[in-house]
């Protein structure tokens, strides 16, 4: 991406032109840092949703649809599902992305191992498991794709549709999201659908929102 060096306007005849620097790329330890907080956030959205018998849109509705199937925690699947995606990642989006992501769903996948371990919670009320589990799965991703990674899956085709052709990552995830959980119908109960759908719009909204071309300067 290319910047444009920017003035200050002339307040008097004397005011001096003050240029925006370039911002700096992020060091391999902000990179770090982000893709850890980037899965702990995923685990911990999957995991009120999860214990809601909540889905979502994305990679993690289908995770979640297939863990009221199959034993497996929601995180464990999420790694499973996206595999297919990584030639994808590493076709579309470059060697880094590709790697980036992987790394991401190693730390989904052990994060998720250490949650059924060590957390269990008793209850939570669907709609705060929508909210606020939405909110913070958003965050993640979001936290994620500043620093040039993804969460695979539908991930990888937003950011890439994004990137290539300009399109909405937040508006063409929830074109996605809706197939997603239209297939959660024979699943779900009514009520659970409809908090559902609120968590995947708690997503969307967290990547229409922040995640715009050109709005971050940071790299």
């Amino acid at each position: 991406m290319q910047y444009r060096t920017q003035t200050q306007p002339n307040i008097g005849p004397t005011a001096p032109a003050v240029p925006v620097t370039t911002p700096r790329p992020h060091s391999l330890w902000e990179d770090a840092y982000a893709l850890v907080i980037g899965c702990i956030l995923l685990v911990l959205g999957l995991v009120l949703l999860k214990q809601a018998g909540l889905v979502t849109g994305g990679v993690a509705g289908i995770a979640l649809l297939l863990s009221y199937i199959i034993p497996l925690p929601a995180g464990v699947l999420f790694t499973i599902i996206n595999i297919p995606f990584f030639l994808f990642a590493h076709k579309m989006m470059g060697a880094r992305f590709a790697v980036k992501t992987v790394l991401v769903n190693v730390g989904i996948f052990s994060f998720s191992v250490l949650a059924k371990a060590s957390v269990r919670v008793v209850d939570v009320h669907p709609a705060f498991a929508a909210i606020v589990g939405g909110t913070v799965i958003g965050f993640g991703i979001l936290s994620l794709a500043r620093h040039q990674a993804g969460v695979g899956g539908t991930g990888v085709i937003t950011l890439w549709l994004q990137r290539t052709r300009g399109w909405n990552a937040g508006r063409t995830q929830m074109v996605l999201d809706i197939v997603i959980l239209a297939a959660a119908i024979p699943v779900v109960s009514p009520s659970q659908l409809g908090w559902s759908v609120l968590s995947a719009g708690a997503i969307s909204l967290m990547l229409m929102t922040w995640h715009r071309p050109g709005r971050y300067i940071g790299h």
